[in-house]
């Protein structure tokens, strides 16, 4: 199977193409900025550049893969749109993951036996507030929520747990006792952990954005304009 794979939900933009068989996944071709602004400007070239170094035709990728959220509302709603465009478009399945599961998935690679047997908590700055997602080795143990750091940090209680993502700082020095880390402060989501963990999972249909928070942007209560005083 060949799965294309990418994601915009926070501070990056990533894509990748792999080829799936009985040994495991193996990434052809991939990309990653880390940027704040762009996303929806930089997604389709980059999709367009890894597909043509990956040496797949995009009519052969069987299934594709986004990061459904949570992140900002701008981002997420670029990746999950370009993903069902694709969908339809080639008439291939889509799977969308959680941002916070690709981040958990990317930092067991990167920290390897520090990460072993303790509980993996991925942190996000949403501005004062905290996305957080609690995993043990096996998988998730919560659901992706919008807390305060010192809520993130009871649900992490006195577990001896490594704190990854943006706000891993501020919700470490909120658990009570000595028992958990902070590591990876800079981490994002990338696309390869996206296709990973699509593997295994059905497609998704409708492929729906997970916004844990309000748009900055509200709509304009009353839609007149107000009147210029002569």
């Amino acid at each position: 199977m060949n799965l294309l794979a990418f994601d915009t939900c926070l501070g990056a933009v990533s894509a990748a193409v792999c080829r799936v068989d009985a040994a495991g996944v193996h990434v052809l071709a991939e990309a990653y900025e880390a940027r704040t602004t762009g996303h929806a400007e930089r997604l389709m070239p980059m999709v367009d550049e890894t597909v043509a170094r990956s040496g797949i035709a995009l009519g052969r990728i069987d299934r594709l893969a986004v990061s459904l959220g949570p992140g900002s509302f701008t981002g997420v709603r670029i990746g999950v749109a370009a993903a069902r465009a694709l969908a339809l478009a080639t008439g291939k399945p889509a799977v969308g993951v959680t941002s916070l599961a690709a981040m958990a998935h990317e930092a067991r690679q990167v920290l390897g036996d520090k990460a072993k047997e303790r509980l993996l908590a991925v942190a996000v700055d949403a501005r004062g507030m905290t996305y957080v997602q609690l995993f043990e080795d096996d998988g998730a143990t919560s659901a992706p929520m919008l807390l305060a750091p010192a809520e993130a940090a009871a649900m992490i209680g006195t577990r001896r747990s490594c704190i990854v993502g943006s706000a891993a700082v501020a919700v470490a020095d909120a658990v009570a006792g000595a028992q958990a880390e902070a590591a990876l402060v800079d981490l994002q989501p990338h696309a390869r952990a996206v296709a990973a963990l699509a593997v295994g999972l059905a497609p998704t249909h409708p492929l729906r954005p997970l916004y844990l928070r309000r748009p900055d942007a509200k709509l304009q209560s009353d839609k007149s304009l107000p009147r210029v005083a002569s």
